[in-house]
């Protein structure tokens, strides 16, 4: 009894937590002074030391610079995948410091898609369920998942490859596969970690478009990448160097 009594406590604590979601007033994404350091054999690894980053509902922000400059590391942070050792991020008006292990997961199944460098796709699934569990994951009926699984990929051109397995598709396919997982949940945001990164040039140049003609639909999208080239399609510029902002430009997309 009592466990169950901490349950629903635990539930409605949630629900208190997340209410605000969807702000549609609210910046999609603040950070100020956002620092992470890691333990490492050898030294402690300040991979963030202070970011400052706001991005607007409509934006489509590349955040670049060299390898290790913390690019990924701000990426998870703002997916709540990562806690911040000082500073906070807010999502849709939410700080997510107030956020448990359990509000943080329920944010990203509600505000959030991620795209991956490697797709994270899986195996002897199809197309179509590999979109459908993420539907269900976030807690979309059977029907519901299915149907919106199907609408993703007809908007991305993948309605006939619904029944292949990711292994039976060429890396553009698989990676906009991926995208149209990050989209089940109509997120506010999607980030985009190196989502060419894995592709060859032609692949590259498909994701990257289609990431433009989600743009252009009114999806903000926060990219990370280190290619200057894909960076400048994007339509604001964040470049990043030893854990800090250090400029930040108006692109004018290709």
């Amino acid at each position: 009894m009592r466990r169950r009594t901490k349950q629903r406590q635990t539930e409605r604590q949630t629900e208190r937590q997340t209410d605000q979601f969807g702000d549609p007033q609210a910046p999609v994404l603040v950070a100020h002074g956002v620092r992470r350091t890691f333990d490492a054999a050898a030294a402690p690894v300040r991979a963030l030391r202070g970011v400052d980053l706001r991005i607007a509902p409509g934006e489509f922000v590349a955040l670049t610079g060299p390898s290790g400059c913390g690019k990924s590391t701000f990426l998870h942070v703002a997916a709540g995948l990562e806690r911040v050792d000082a500073g906070r991020v807010e999502i849709s008006g939410v700080d997510l410091a107030d956020l448990d292990e359990r509000g943080r997961a329920l944010l990203r199944r509600r505000e959030i898609g991620i795209v991956f460098q490697f797709f994270n796709l899986i195996d002897g699934m199809s197309a179509l369920d590999n979109v459908a569990l993420a539907g269900l994951v976030a807690g979309e009926s059977r029907r519901d998942a299915v149907q919106r699984a199907h609408d993703l990929l007809d908007l991305l051109g993948l309605l006939d490859k619904a029944e292949a397995e990711p292994g039976q598709l060429s890396g553009g396919q698989r990676q906009r596969l991926a995208i149209a997982r990050a989209l089940v949940n109509r997120p506010r945001l999607l980030l985009a970690d190196e989502p060419t990164g894995a592709l060859d040039t032609d692949g590259g140049l498909e994701v990257l478009e289609l990431l433009r003609r989600l743009h252009h639909e009114g999806q903000t999208i926060l990219m990370v990448t280190h290619d200057q080239d894909l960076a400048a399609r994007a339509t604001r510029v964040v470049r990043m160097r030893d854990g800090l902002v250090v400029e930040e430009s108006s692109a004018v997309p290709l």
